[in-house]
């Protein structure tokens, strides 16, 4: 019988470097370009707006861990960081108080009261945005801030006037021209290149990200091979509105995506099927922050995809040896 030897070694452990720590400060990195290019395009209100969400973010989480007795932990920079993508998704036009509001709430029924970091079951950005768009969605509608810009909606003008009004809307005019949506969402040019920097530092892994964008192209192909008049084409469908923001920040979240690399793509198919359904069927003209809400909440049932351990007998056959028995 041969005999199999097993290596068993000792600590200390050898540290490959990579903090929480690291991390954050590096996906903060990656989000600068989107946040430069908000602030070209809808000017000071945007530097206004994601000033007002960082700080307010590290605030709140200053005060709710001081106040619980909890370790200070705002070295890590996990609140800025939620914060920020917060701000990204409001409209440049949002008031002062529904920052405020939003950004503590995305801290306190987001991330505190499931204990603080990894213990949140969803992203607590999408948390503090659901809330807010539930209780002020005239407020949070960029739609309705066209007057104060000269950008264009491509989803909305999708939404309402058909396939026929989104022919001027060309992949370079959606990357190079700007349109109108979140601040920092409706940059995808900028948010590519932040995302694709986090994977090729070893930061992300590629397998949700390849899923939602696999799930984004699958089911718009679909939908526009069978009645190109109704829906609009794949391309379209990545680059307008939230999509790339959602494929590279908000469904890879470390606490609330399937850990299992089983289920990863499969999680971000579906998703990305979501995504695409919610806006074309919904009444919300995006719909992405929904889209991943809803996938997060059927994040315990992909983390139950997994091989069959090696030698496990199933639980079918085990009953069949019972009665047999």
């Amino acid at each position: 019988m041969k005999k199999t030897l097993y290596t068993v070694s000792s600590p200390p452990a050898w540290h490959n470097g990579r903090t929480f720590h690291g991390l954050m400060w590096e996906t903060l990195l990656a989000l600068t370009p989107a946040a430069v290019m908000a602030v070209f395009y809808y000017g000071l209100d945007a530097a206004r707006v994601i000033g007002l969400a960082g700080s307010t973010a590290v605030a709140v989480e200053y005060l709710g861990q001081r106040l619980g007795g909890q370790r200070v932990t705002l070295h890590d920079a996990s609140a800025l960081v939620t914060g920020l993508i917060f701000a990204f998704l409001l409209p440049a036009t949002a008031p002062w108080w529904l920052v405020l509001i939003g950004a503590s709430l995305c801290i306190v029924m987001g991330k505190l009261i499931f204990g603080g970091v990894g213990g949140n079951p969803l992203h607590p950005a999408l948390v503090g945005w659901a809330a807010c768009m539930i209780s002020w969605p005239s407020r949070m509608n960029p739609d309705l801030s066209v007057l104060h810009t000269p950008l264009a909606s491509p989803l909305f003008e999708l939404k309402y006037y058909g396939t026929a009004s989104i022919a001027e809307f060309t992949s370079q005019a959606l990357c190079l021209d700007g349109q109108l949506g979140g601040i920092g969402a409706a940059q995808p040019l900028a948010l590519a290149m932040g995302g694709l920097y986090l994977i090729l530092r070893g930061r992300l892994r590629p397998c949700i990200p390849m899923g939602v964008l696999a799930g984004v192209i699958l089911i718009s192909g679909l939908m526009h091979a069978a009645a190109p008049q109704d829906f609009a084409p794949p391309l379209f469908q990545l680059l307008a509105g939230s999509t790339v923001f959602a494929i590279f920040f908000l469904a890879p979240e470390h606490a609330s995506s399937p850990s299992s690399r089983w289920a990863m793509p499969l999680w971000g198919l579906f998703a990305g099927a979501l995504i695409v359904i919610i806006r074309t069927y919904g009444i919300y003209t995006d719909g992405v922050p929904f889209a991943i809400l809803l996938a997060e909440l059927a994040t315990p049932l992909f983390d139950r995809i997994r091989p069959k351990a090696f030698g496990k007998k199933s639980s079918r056959k085990k009953s069949g040896e019972a009665a047999h028995a």
